[in-house]
């Protein structure tokens, strides 16, 4: 588990994953090497899986994104593999989850335009396989969208 030490390593790294280390350091009040050692250890352990870039896609002219519920034809055995693999291959799909229930899988799509989407819905939504049943919601805000965790 996590010590105190852990935690307020997170709790910065959260607020700002761009902080050299030294830095980082001398805001934790430890040594550069004692804190290397803490991050390779929460990288060993899988806490940490890395730091990458977030690319505002709205701000690269995706205006629209679209929430796909869809549930899928289960008498196929292979349903599930055959459908997500084929769905990551769609550029625009930027999200897939998997549900226990009525609904299968949610896709987060975006496009453009309503013109981009249509074209998209049609030519590779609609091609995705073994679709029984498929609801689009528009999104019309994003109210709250936090990565940072409680730690």
């Amino acid at each position: 588990m996590l010590d105190d030490v852990d935690r307020r390593i997170l709790r910065q790294l959260q607020a700002d994953p761009t902080l050299p280390l030294p830095e980082l350091a001398d805001r934790l009040t430890l040594t550069p090497s004692r804190l290397s050692r803490r991050l390779d250890k929460l990288q060993a352990e899988g806490v940490l899986r890395g730091q990458r870039a977030v690319i505002d896609w709205q701000a690269l002219g995706y205006a629209v994104e679209v929430s796909l519920r869809i549930t899928l034809d289960k008498t196929q055995s292979n349903a599930f593999d055959d459908f997500i693999g084929a769905a990551r291959e769609v550029p625009e799909v930027i999200e897939i989850q998997t549900f226990l229930g009525r609904v299968d899988v949610r896709l987060s799509v975006i496009a453009r335009d309503m013109a981009h989407y249509q074209e998209i819905y049609r030519s590779q939504i609609l091609t995705l396989p073994h679709i029984a049943d498929i609801e689009a919601l528009m999104h019309v805000a994003r109210i709250k969208s936090e990565e940072s965790l409680p730690i």
